[in-house]
């Protein structure tokens, strides 16, 4: 077998940008020498969803940050995937920590935006996510589960599907997950996907990273097995991102493939 995810990383400006702003971020990547061997996609503000468009080049791709789960309706303040396709944008954040934290978005609700967004051709970042008290509790296995059952209820094309695992207590909080806790949520995550989906899928889905993620720790971060790219949040507003989209090299070694044959053998 073959190890073939392309690397991915989409950088989150969430509501820390205006037009001059984005002018700038959009030099930034412009003027640097990006790994053509990665998917690179940034998460914009609704309102500023068709200006981004224009501004970054055709290989970027741009990400809202939520949309709602009907095609159109009195619903006010929200945003159809086709709108965003009407701002030539073709992917979607959908379940992102925030949504389910300050806005207490359920499971549920987000299951239903998923399956609409893969209805109307989107591209989605499906979140799942753990707190502090998860962790401390042990409860890591069981709240991520829920959420992947959810989520993979409402997935009709996982080739269009990018999963994105954020510890929320490593975020913005000054406590880094070390590589090892990464991988070890990583794997389980990939075995999730390998007992409830498919073997297919669980070796072709990409899985990603968000917490804390910088020039710092992004190229060790970058060599784990089951990680495929990250979501990135401040850090995509700094020089920070060029590194972070240039962490790994476009081939994954023989070793990894070696390692990752005899981890499909025991598994199945």
């Amino acid at each position: 077998m073959s190890v073939n995810r392309r690397f991915f990383v989409i950088g989150n400006w969430k509501m820390n940008v205006n037009q001059a702003r984005i002018q700038e971020i959009v030099k930034r990547m412009k003027n640097s020498s990006l790994n053509p061997s990665t998917e690179v996609v940034v998460g914009c503000p609704s309102c500023y969803l068709s200006y981004a468009r224009q501004q970054l080049p055709f290989h970027i791709g741009v990400a809202a940050q939520n949309c709602y789960k009907v095609s159109y309706g009195n619903v006010s303040g929200e945003i159809s995937p086709a709108m965003i396709q009407d701002c030539g944008c073709d992917w979607v954040i959908l379940g992102h920590p925030e949504r389910r934290t300050i806005f207490c978005e359920s499971d549920q609700f987000i299951r239903e935006k998923v399956a609409h967004a893969q209805l109307a051709g989107m591209k989605v970042v499906a979140c799942v996510c753990e707190n502090l008290e998860d962790r401390q509790a042990q409860r890591t296995e069981e709240v991520l589960f829920a959420q992947m059952k959810a989520l993979a209820g409402s997935i009709s094309d996982w080739s269009r599907v990018v999963v994105a695992f954020e510890a929320l207590w490593a975020s913005g909080t000054g406590v880094l997950a070390t590589p090892a806790e990464v991988q070890e949520v990583l794997s389980k995550l990939r075995l999730w996907l390998r007992e409830n989906v498919s073997q297919q899928v669980a070796n072709t889905t990409r899985i990603i990273y968000a917490g804390s993620v910088s020039s710092a720790n992004c190229q060790e971060l970058a060599r784990l097995l089951d990680l495929d790219g990250f979501l990135v949040g401040s850090a995509a507003l700094k020089q920070d991102i060029v590194d972070i989209i240039n962490a790994r090299g476009s081939q994954v070694t023989e070793s990894q493939v070696s390692r990752l044959e005899r981890v499909s053998h025991t598994m199945m």
